[in-house]
């Protein structure tokens, strides 16, 4: 078996103790050896990591060291949701175990089984033959994935307990403006025209769904002998109960258009510009006509999610700041935060100009 094109030998602060680990799968799950490690390096908040046995490849997920357990920490609660919904969503990967016994690790942590397949990068592989028309069936299915989420019926899943019922949106620009106020460092904006017009003018909840939190095209798997079809969503760590729109919002935020601005393009994570690929209002038009539900209000999803993701980056950022983590990866990641801060502050004008 090849190791996956973005597993790297375990960065010096990011390392465990394989035996102690190995020990626990051997009597919890009954897999029997020590495997072989390597850290999977797209991830930007919790760690990830490949498990290889000689027979079957494995993945573990823990948060950063030191991070507190809130919800995109808590492994508990990923663990949870993952196995609550995927009876009834069959793009969930095989729950194996978790351990909440600190002595262990350092930490919560659950293993989960790797599946085989292609994850797309920001330049995917040429073998894919990505055509305009393959590319576009490709998107479709992709946003499909979505669809059939936002379907699922929380309640009949056991997932309604992560529901805190109706104002989910207000909860959630409150929430984010919060955290960006606790993560700001100095030579970030303040955001505050933002997030007052974000306050000002959110709508009411259009409906309550589950929810992914963080739905991008690097966090679906496409099948190996299939790369059309995908067959893993993975990365549940902010999924919840809520407003789909605000999760449509917030996957489209990382998706980059080939018409996008240069600073924007270079930003790009996932290969959303390759000719064949949905514009985001392509992708809006197409999710509502698939769920049925109207988006009168789009710009202020569109801003949210570009808000959003803003903060997520100046989390990370302030972990970089402060040396809670050395990774080079981080280390521009405030120009990131500034760009998205005028990239709101545009959107916003335009919104208010009626020219959106």
């Amino acid at each position: 078996m090849t190791i996956p094109d973005n597993a790297r030998a375990v960065r010096d602060e990011d390392a465990f103790d394989v035996a102690a680990v190995a020990a626990w799968l051997g009597e919890h799950a009954g897999i029997a050896g020590t495997p072989e490690v390597h850290q999977f390096s797209g991830g930007a908040s919790n760690l990830t990591y490949l498990l290889r046995y000689p027979d079957r490849d494995l993945v573990l997920r823990r948060p950063p060291v030191g991070a507190k357990p809130s919800s995109g920490h808590d492994m508990v609660r990923e663990y949870r949701i993952q196995s609550l919904l995927a009876p009834a969503y069959r793009y969930v990967p095989r729950m194996v175990g978790l351990c909440t016994d600190h002595s262990v690790l350092g930490s919560d942590f659950y293993v989960m089984e790797r599946v085989p397949g292609t994850i797309l990068r920001a330049n995917p592989p040429a073998e894919l033959d990505l055509t305009p028309e393959r590319t576009r069936t490709l998107c479709l299915r992709i946003v499909d994935l979505l669809v059939e989420l936002h379907g699922v019926d929380p309640a009949s899943t056991g997932l309604s307990e992560f529901s805190r019922g109706s104002g989910y949106v207000a909860r959630q620009v409150a929430g984010w403006t919060a955290r960006y106020e606790k993560a700001r460092t100095e030579n970030v904006p303040d955001f505050a025209r933002v997030t007052k017009w974000l306050d000002e003018t959110q709508p009411a909840d259009v409906a309550s769904a589950v929810i992914h939190g963080d739905f991008r095209l690097d966090n679906v798997v496409l099948d190996e002998h299939d790369p059309l079809q995908p067959v893993a969503v993975l990365d549940w760590e902010l999924a919840t109960v809520g407003d789909p729109l605000m999760d449509l919002g917030s996957s489209l935020a990382y998706w980059v258009q080939a018409d996008d601005d240069p600073m924007l393009v270079a930003t790009k994570r996932q290969p959303s510009d390759l000719p064949g690929m949905l514009t985001r209002r392509e992708i809006v038009d197409y999710y509502s006509q698939k769920t049925g539900l109207a988006v009168d209000n789009w710009g202020f999803y569109e801003v949210f999610g570009l808000f959003r993701l803003a903060v997520i980056a100046q989390q990370i950022y302030y972990r970089y700041h402060h040396g809670q983590t050395t990774n080079p990866a981080f280390k521009d990641f405030w120009v990131i935060v500034g760009y998205l801060d005028s990239r709101c502050n545009t959107l916003i004008d335009e919104i208010e100009g009626g020219r959106a």
